[in-house]
This record gives C-alpha cells, structure tokens and sequence, in this order.
C-alpha cells in the first residue's frame, strides 16, 4: 500500500484553512445567538428602553439626579399630625358634570316609631354617589321647510311670489347622515381604533341597521367635500414654517392598481416642531416609498427636516436641511446591549454606546426651558464636545460589522453629518420622537382594520387621521371639532354660519367654546362623596 507524502508547508495551510472557517462559523453562530436573544426580548422582554442608571450610567450621582427643570423647593415649619391613609387612585371626574339626586325616604305609613308608635322625624342624610354612563343614542332630525306665498297675488296677478324658509344645507346630498354621525363614525374609527365592522355590530345591537358600505361611502364623500380643503390649507401653512418632522410608515391596500394586494404602499407624516405655536400634523397616502413623494409634498418649505436615516430624505432638494435622529442610534445600541447576557451588560461596549445617548438626551432635558438662542450656546458648550468624545470612541471601536454592534457603529459613522445638525440652532430637537409619537395613532388602528379596501379610502384616511391628530394637538375635542366642521362647511358664508375656511381651521377664533377642551382649574375643588380623604 501506498503512502502519500504532505509537506509541512501544505499540512500548515489546510491547518489554517480549518483555522479560518471555525472562526467565520464561531462569528455566524455569535451572530445567529445574538439575533436570538434580541427576537426572545422583543417578543417577551419589556418594551421600553430606558436603562439601569446604577449600571450603564456615566455619570456621578450628582449627575444622574439633577434637573435644572424643577424650581427650587421653599421652606416651611411642618407640624406633626396624623391623617387618615389616601386611596391611590387617578380616577379624576370634570365637577362640571350633571347631578341626578335620587332621594330615598321612607313613606308616611313606615314613618312610624317601632317602639312606641310615634311619628320619626329626619335625623340626617347618608350619601352615596355613583358614576353614570349613558350609551350613544340615535335619533331621527326631520327638517321641515316651510313655503310661503302670498294670498294677495293669488287673487290679483298672474304671479304668485313663493319665498321657502332658510334651511341647513346637508353634509352628504341626498345621504341621510347628520354632522353628528359622521363625526362619531370618524372618531370611533381613526381615534379610538374600532374598525367600520365593528361598529356595524355595535349599531346593530341598539335594532340599527347601518352597513359598513354605507358608513365608509359617508366618510369619503364627506372627507372628498369638506375636508380636504381644509387639509390643504394647513399644508400651505405647514410649509410656511422652518422646522418641520416627517416619518413613514406601512398600509396594505387591497384594490390598487398595478399592485398585488399583499404589496406594501405608505403613509408618510409631516408636522410642525415644538417651537410652533399651533402645531400641524398631516398624513400622505402615497402607493410606495420613493422620494418624489416628500419632495412633492415638501416643493413649497424651506428649512430644518427631522428625519430618521432613510436615503430617500437624503435626495430632497438642498434647501431642505435633513437633521437625523439620535433616538434611533441609541435603539441600535440598546439591541445589541439586550443580546448581550446580564452579566456582561454593563461594562460592554454596547453600554457604552447607550450611555453617551442618553448623556446627551440629559442635556436636552436641562436645556428645555431656555430660549433657542441659550440653547444653542448651551449645546455648544457641552453637547459638541461629547459628540467629538463619542465619534473618537466610535473610530477606534473595531466591531465587527455583522454584528449588532457592528451596525450601529456604522450608522453612527455613515449618519453623522445628519446626526450632528441639531447643533446648528436652538430650535432643532436631538430626536425625531415627536414625527414618531403622531404616526403612533394610525399604527394602532392599523392593527385593527389590517387594511383600506382602495386608494380613494386610503386618502381619506390620511385626511381624518390629519384633522383628528392636529385637533388634539390644539386641544380640540375631534368629535365636537369634525361635528362643526361638518355643519358649517357646507353653509359656508351663510349667516350663522362660518365665512372662510380659514374660520374652520384648529386655530380659529370663530370655534366655538364646546369645541375647545377646558383646560384644568388650578383651584383645588370640593371632592365627591367617592373621593377619600
């Protein structure tokens, strides 16, 4: 039998070769653990993502516990006293509320002394007070116009003059539905989430039969007619302003043409920013997510545009400035920290990178009561330096780029351009957690209606869910807000009635009082008999 001869030097080589491919596959099964233990948190670990000050913090504890937001307290001698032990409970109800008073007395013949016979007499009161809830009901407005003429011109001309009294244009021609209804159907729908099904169950309950066909052929009218002229008022007066956020998100679209129905359009968002005295919030229907449609939408603004780190708002014209967000490079860190075992935690790179996030975003907490101008000298003091020390940390690294932490070094490092902007003025927010928070709405009803039946529905929805999302930023009531709306708009110009669209916009000064929600009272009222002491 014959024997084959290795040289050393190619028995070293199959040796490094075995060498490499174990630690390429040490690294992809690192990677596939790693992407492991982030789905199992994701999927059953906590949704927030703040961190164990004790453990990942940079700071002293001096640090860690000041705020510069709260005044300082006063002092004041305290008597010791003793009191009976509050009920902890947020249960708060408006004392504008109406009263029923139910009195419960006994009658004459009961009104007798068990022992001698007397008469009893009132001795006091117990009272127990309960919380009423009335259900929505429905009821049928008929209108009748009344026709006049005149007896003389009957009997004398060949003309009769026949003068009809004034009447209130309807919301739908020819459609049966009040203001009222279409507010409630709108309300229900894109703030409270309940889909158009489900209020048909709901309607049929109470014996009425209301189809979710009809229901959703009253909202797009409506919206096609009334709304969206105000929707594009408040676009022109979105592009007035010089800081503005935008984000996007998915919606599945089941009649659209060209496209499969499991295939993926979007709506896209766009508000104003903290510094705009009336705040705008407007959603865009688009079929996908190319860039023509923020530069359509964003042709007339000019100025700051806080944005997360998709390319396409990179393409936008150079008079809009993109300013990226440090929100979602700190989530990257927090991602690849929660893979990570607890042990290892805290002193990991990761960490680290977590913790010069939130330094900043503690600073942001500090400066939230100063002017722009302090700010922005603020920032320059002691958030740019911090910055310099991260992105000198982030250079000198060395994670490997498949990983967790891999990733969000080299977002760190392709963003920073964008992540550093904020800088430039006081106005700017480190984050684009405010764009996020109003897409928060539309994501929750999109767990609940899954999808729009056809593009015409989906646009309506982006026009409801704009006029529900900037009442409540102004703080309107959106079902009272939509329900006004929906009565003036088609009588506009009529007396009684609102002149212009500007008069329907959130905010107008021709809204009426039931519109806005009344602020709280800081006078301490009396309690309800419910409330301990």
């Amino acid at each position: 039998m014959e024997t084959q001869e290795i040289s050393a030097e190619k028995l070293l080589g199959i040796i490094e070769e075995k060498d490499r491919k174990i630690a390429e596959l040490e690294k992809q099964l690192e990677w596939l653990m790693s992407q492991i233990r982030l789905a199992k948190h994701k999927q059953f670990g906590t949704s927030s993502e703040k961190t164990d000050s004790l453990q990942l913090s940079l700071f002293n504890e001096a640090e860690s516990h000041a705020d510069m937001t709260i005044p300082e307290p006063k002092i004041a001698e305290v008597k010791a006293h003793y009191r009976k032990r509050t009920r902890l409970t947020t249960d708060k109800l408006p004392k504008e509320l109406p009263i029923e008073i139910i009195e419960h007395q006994l009658s004459a013949e009961d009104c007798i002394c068990p022992e001698c016979g007397s008469d009893m007499h009132s001795m006091g009161k117990e009272t127990r007070e309960e919380l009423k809830i009335i259900p929505a009901k429905a009821i049928i407005t008929r209108h009748v116009q009344h026709v006049y003429a005149c007896r003389n011109c009957e009997e004398t001309s060949d003309h009769v003059p026949i003068v009809k009294a004034d009447m209130p244009e309807p919301v739908i021609k020819g459609g049966f539905a009040a203001p009222e209804t279409i507010a409630h159907i709108a309300v229900q729908k894109f703030m409270m989430a309940s889909p158009l099904y489900r209020q048909e169950q709901e309607w049929k309950q109470n014996g009425i039969l209301l189809s979710r066909q009809t229901m959703s052929n009253w909202l797009i009218k409506a919206s096609e007619a009334w709304l969206e002229p105000i929707y594009e008022e408040l676009k022109r007066r979105l592009c007035k302003h010089e800081v503005l956020h935008a984000d996007e998100t998915t919606i599945q679209v089941l009649k659209e043409p060209g496209k499969a129905a499991q295939s993926k359009s979007y709506m896209w968002l766009y508000r104003t920013s903290g510094e705009a005295k009336q705040q705008i919030v407007l959603y865009d229907y688009q079929p996908d997510r190319k860039p023509i449609h923020p530069q359509t939408f964003l042709k007339d603004f000019k100025g700051y545009l806080h944005a997360d780190g998709y390319s396409g708002y990179h393409k936008l014209p150079e008079k809009i400035i993109v300013v990226g967000c440090w929100s979602h490079l700190r989530r990257k860190f927090f991602d690849a920290l929660k893979t990570l075992p607890k042990d290892k935690q805290a002193d990991s790179n990761a960490a680290r990178g977590v913790s010069y996030c939130d330094r900043l975003f503690y600073f942001e907490k500090q400066f939230a009561l100063l002017t722009p101008e302090n700010r922005l000298k603020e920032r320059e003091r002691l958030s740019k330096p911090l910055i310099d020390e991260f992105y000198n940390w982030i250079e000198h690294l060395n994670a490997l780029p498949q990983t967790l932490l891999g990733k969000a070094a080299y977002y760190a490092q392709s963003q920073r351009k964008y992540l550093e902007r904020y800088l430039l003025d006081g106005r700017l927010e480190i984050s684009n957690n405010r764009a996020e928070r109003s897409i928060r709405p539309f994501v929750i009803g999109r767990r609940n209606w899954l999808f729009s039946n056809t593009p015409n529905g989906a646009r309506a929805s982006a026009v409801y869910y704009s006029l529900v999302v900037t009442a409540r930023e102004n703080g309107l009531n959106p079902f009272e807000y939509l329900a006004w709306i929906f009565t003036n708009a088609p009588n506009l110009g009529k007396p009684g009635y609102a002149s212009t669209i500007e008069d329907l916009l959130p905010g107008s000064a021709a809204l009426p009082q039931k519109v806005i929600i009344p602020e709280p009272k800081e006078t301490k009222p009396e309690k309800y008999a419910w409330e301990e002491d």
